[in-house]
């Protein structure tokens, strides 16, 4: 008989009813008002950091039962993603839908997370002090903003 409480295991949502389930996680990079300048000027060497953090949060939404071992693979509806940019950060919101037996908000966080980490990847030559440190970059407020299941 295997041991119901081992944690090395999916949770069994074999019984559960399919419906339709939303999540929205949104998070927030900090950036020098400089970079910023320059993502809005369209002068990031690497191209349109925002564009690209889409399309990698859409990618990551997809990938996130291969990223977080337990979570189960959720046929998706609907991934999108928005960006709002103000003078020293930019808040990213990743909203994902499906109809399922189980919730999708961990995909959610996970495209949130992957938007901003790509937006740093982008701009991390601009937030370098002399000693190639971030003293002022960070990546905070990660969190689920809604959850809904009808």
């Amino acid at each position: 008989m295997r041991d119901t409480r081992d944690p090395s295991r999916m949770v069994d949502i074999s019984d559960k009813e399919t419906v339709h389930r939303e999540a929205e996680a949104e998070g927030r990079i900090r950036l020098k008002e400089e970079t910023i300048e320059a993502i809005m000027e369209g002068r990031i060497e690497k191209g349109d950091p925002l564009s690209t953090a889409k399309i990698a949060c859409m990618l990551a939404v997809k990938k996130t039962p291969e990223l977080i071992p337990m979570c189960h693979p959720v046929p998706l509806t609907s991934v999108n993603a928005e960006f709002e940019v103000g003078d020293v950060s930019i808040i990213a919101r990743c909203r994902v839908t499906a109809d399922y037996k189980t919730g999708v908000e961990m995909e959610a966080l996970t495209g949130v997370t992957v938007a901003l980490l790509t937006v740093w990847d982008m701009v991390k030559y601009l937030e370098k002090d002399a000693k190639g440190q971030y003293p002022s970059t960070s990546i905070t407020d990660v969190r689920v903003t809604e959850k809904r299941k009808d």
